[in-house]
């Protein structure tokens, strides 16, 4: 697989054209699109003093997630329900940014805020979503995460730090997105 950093830039935006189209199909409407609705999120950085929580955690496949074991890839930690509209606007954006970066240099873990497994694999299999999806019934993670307001995205780089904490919707397919997650990419 080709990366988008040994493509041409025309290359590239075609890619990100057809990840939005499918984004449309997969939304089940164009109206969704992240061009036709209004993001508000706020961004603050990570302190420097904040102990890194430990991140391990099983998902909807019983499959543990460790963060440690995801050094050298970026890492985004979405904290989502499915009650959660922003959360769910937001979701096509977050699976399209792995699409487009790829499994080797950015991982997308969505951590789901304590609902049972039933309910987010009924959510899960009617949005077609395929990013991971992590298991926080009691809230734990959330906590340890500082995660109290949904969506909240925490950003980590590839050495495994985390830098920036985003709470709120974010268009992640957009030049603001790319800003935040470019700097988090191994060099």
């Amino acid at each position: 697989m080709i990366s988008n950093r040994e493509l041409p830039e025309a290359a590239v935006l075609q890619r990100r054209r057809q990840a939005l189209q499918r984004l449309a199909v997969w939304a089940g409407a164009a109206s969704l699109l992240p061009a036709a609705r209004a993001a508000s999120f706020d961004l603050t950085r990570w302190p420097p003093s904040l102990a890194v929580p430990p991140l391990q955690a099983t998902d909807l496949q019983g499959r543990t997630w460790k963060l440690s074991e995801l050094r050298g890839r970026a890492v985004l930690l979405n904290f989502w329900a499915s009650w959660c509209e922003p959360c769910r606007n937001e979701m096509p954006t977050l699976q399209q940014l792995a699409e487009i970066y790829g499994p080797e240099k950015l991982v997308v873990l969505a951590i789901n805020f304590k609902e049972g497994p039933r309910r987010i694999t009924q959510y899960v299999q009617a949005t077609g979503m395929s990013l991971p999806v992590l298991l926080d019934q009691s809230g734990d993670i959330a906590r340890q995460w500082g995660a109290n307001v949904f969506p909240t995205t925490i950003l980590i780089d590839a050495e495994g730090r985390p830098r920036q904490r985003v709470r709120g919707e974010v268009d992640w397919t957009g030049r603001e997105a790319t800003a935040l997650v470019e700097p988090l990419l191994r060099r």
